[in-house]
């Protein structure tokens, strides 16, 4: 994360003003040759950020951009490539390198070259020399190279932010130890290695700290509980291995925690509870193990908890229930086990419950009725045999209800009917019965996954309703009847075009209607999978027309007829599988010279004629059983 744009916009504004007014002097020609040397070394400013640097004009008091002292010398030179005025926001960029003589502005305070995006080439060590500096930005550009040792020399530097460039190597320990009057550092989006050193304990001045997206390995220095007035901290998408340390419990200013993305281990440590600034805590994607502490009930301003994607255990701390403050919990795909302590429902300011993928049993508590703010609540692939969906979710207002693999039995409940669910997950379970025809009251819904049930009727004609339907997986059910039903359903432009389709493995039939590709609610689609049901007929030419499609299967669907040289015009195809059909004649080259396709089987038809000259890596499976087709990668052909 970086610093506020209109924070350092105005602050340096500020600055830039102030110090031209007190400019009395000429600029000192040593300046004025190290800025010439810098424009010098521009190859590209198309925005003309530099147009005003002039050798017939005065640095100070002419160059924009670049303010002065009242003895002459160059106090700021700020020239970022992402500049605000009068609400306007300039985006631009400039090229070049950046010269070894901006190390001989000995007056310099402020150096803003940030966001220029083609700043190449390694930081100057020169840059050691200046020794007031106070304020570095040269973040968002593509500097190489590695951090220089002189910048030790930085003795009263505040804020630096070298944050999303190609800088590498290791962080010198001498170099971070001097920086001891640091409030900000950015390192974060570059290349940097080995272990984050030591002396990062020394920056006690320290308020925000991101190293995040680099490759550092080792572990987490303990000198990190030293940093008192530390409120923000990114150490995420490294490589940082071992345990968070006990030292962590020092950070009592902390308020923003990122550690994810790392490899750390071991359990969380008890000491978390001295984290009592918090609202912000994501230590999700590591390996962390063990159970939680129950003093993580204690971080009484924690809005968000994000600990998924770990290999945590025991059961879920009773003491959560105090962290009233809190808007969402991540604690998905980890070993959680037990169950959901009623102290849940105490959490009346709880937005996001997501406890999927763990081991959590048992009945859940209905104090959860309580959550009235609970906007999505995902139980999935949890064993905790619910039955039937207790009744009290009908007091819920969520518009996420995902549970999946939770063994659901039965029919699906009516109050579902009357609810403002847009997300609904069921599958895995053992629901029985018809669609019943009021699914097409649940006029919000968006997504809509049944699949892996026992449902076995036909599609209700009210499906039709479902205007904002954009995803739909049925596959692994035993619904029948036509499927032309669901391609007609309506939408609410630019709302309820369907972006997947799942009906394979079920006992619908066909044929697929001709204008399927110009029906509204398919203009946009990117998957469509129909394999495994009794649909026959032709494959329609109109499919064609879904020039955002990118999976098509129809497996074992009983297709007879010619592959339509028109399905080439689907552009974004990337997997196509007609196997096991009664397709014949030739393939037809442009379908099979698709730019992105990837996967493509036509095995098991009755196709003839030479398979066309193609790039697409495809094995001799994909052609196999057509006993008409020749050429590579199947044995050459003889009478074509």
């Amino acid at each position: 994360m970086e610093i506020s744009m209109d924070a350092r916009t105005f602050s340096l504004l500020f600055f830039l003003i102030f110090s031209s007014l007190a400019s009395s002097k000429a600029c000192h020609p040593v300046d004025r040759e190290a800025l010439l040397d810098f424009k010098h070394k521009i190859t590209d400013d198309p925005s003309k950020l530099l147009h005003s640097w002039k050798v017939s004009s005065d640095c100070c008091t002419s160059w924009e951009g670049v303010a002065c002292d009242g003895s002459g010398r160059v106090v700021n030179v700020s020239r970022p490539g992402l500049m605000s005025d009068n609400d306007f926001i300039e985006d631009t960029y400039m090229s070049g390198t950046l010269s070894p003589y901006l190390g001989n502005l000995s007056s310099l305070r402020i150096l803003d070259l940030s966001n220029l995006k083609d700043l190449k080439g390694p930081i100057p060590e020169e840059l050691g020399k200046l020794s007031k500096l106070t304020h570095l930005f040269l973040d968002t550009n593509k500097l190489t190279g590695s951090i220089p040792f002189t910048l030790r020399y930085f003795s009263q530097l505040e804020k630096m932010y070298l944050s999303d460039n190609l800088i590498s190597g290791i962080v010198p320990p001498s170099v971070m130890e001097s920086w001891t009057s640091v409030s900000e550092l950015g390192l974060s989006g570059n290349a940097l290695s080995g272990p984050i050193p030591p002396t990062i304990g020394k920056l006690v001045m320290v308020t925000k700290l991101d190293l995040h997206g680099n490759n550092f390995t080792g572990r987490i220095p303990t000198g990190f509980g030293n940093l008192k007035y530390l409120r923000y901290l990114d150490l995420s998408e490294n490589q940082i291995t071992g345990s968070i340390p006990q030292s962590i419990g020092g950070l009592a200013a902390l308020e923003l925690l990122y550690l994810n993305q790392n490899q750390l281990t071991g359990r969380i440590p008890s000491s978390i509870s001295g984290l009592d600034s918090m609202i912000f805590c994501r230590i999700s994607e590591n390996r962390l193990s063990g159970s939680l502490p129950p003093s993580i009930g204690q971080l009484s301003k924690v809005q968000r908890l994000i600990l998924e994607n770990n290999k945590l255990t025991g059961k879920l701390p009773a003491s959560i229930g105090h962290l009233t403050a809190l808007t969402d919990i991540f604690f998905s795909n980890n070993y959680f086990t037990g169950k959901i302590p009623p102290s849940f429902g105490n959490l009346l300011n709880l937005q996001t419950l997501d406890l999927s993928r763990n081991r959590l049993s048992g009945q859940l508590p209905p104090q959860l009725a309580k959550l009235k703010n609970l906007q999505s609540l995902d139980l999935s692939y949890n064993p905790v045999g619910l039955g039937r969906i207790p009744n009290w979710f009908q007091e819920l207002r969520v518009f996420q209800l995902m549970l999946a693999n939770t063994g659901i039995e039965g029919e699906l409940p009516h109050w579902l009917s009357s609810s403002s669910v847009s997300k609904l997950d069921l599958s895995g379970n053992a629901l029985t019965g018809k669609l019943p025809w009021w699914i097409g009251n649940m006029t919000g819904l968006s997504f809509l996954n049944l699949s892996n049930n026992g449902f076995h009727s036909s599609i209700p004609a009210e499906f039709k309703n479902l205007s904002l339907l954009m995803d739909l997986d049925l596959h692994s059910n035993n619904f029948s009847g036509h499927v032309n039903v669901i391609f007609s359903k309506e939408v609410q432009t630019p709302l309820g075009h369907f972006n997947s389709i799942d009906l394979s493995s079920n006992m619908f039939t066909g044929p697929i209607e001709d204008d399927i590709g110009g029906r509204p609610a398919m203009s946009s689609i990117s998957s469509l999978v129909l394999s495994h049901n009794k649909l026959g007929g032709s494959l329609p030419k109109s499919i064609g027309k879904m020039r955002e499609l990118q999976v098509l299967k129809l497996v074992n669907t009983g297709l007879s007829g010619m592959i339509p040289e028109e399905l080439g015009d689907a552009k974004e195809l990337s997997t196509i599988l007609l196997s096991r059909n009664k397709l014949t004649g030739a393939i037809p080259e442009i379908v099979l010279n698709l730019r992105e396709l990837k996967q493509f089987d036509v095995s098991s038809n009755r196709l003839r004629g030479r398979i066309p000259p193609h790039k697409a890596i495809i094995p001799v499976s994909a052609f196999k059983n057509n006993p008409g087709l020749c050429g590579t990668p199947l044995p050459p052909c003889k009478h074509f």
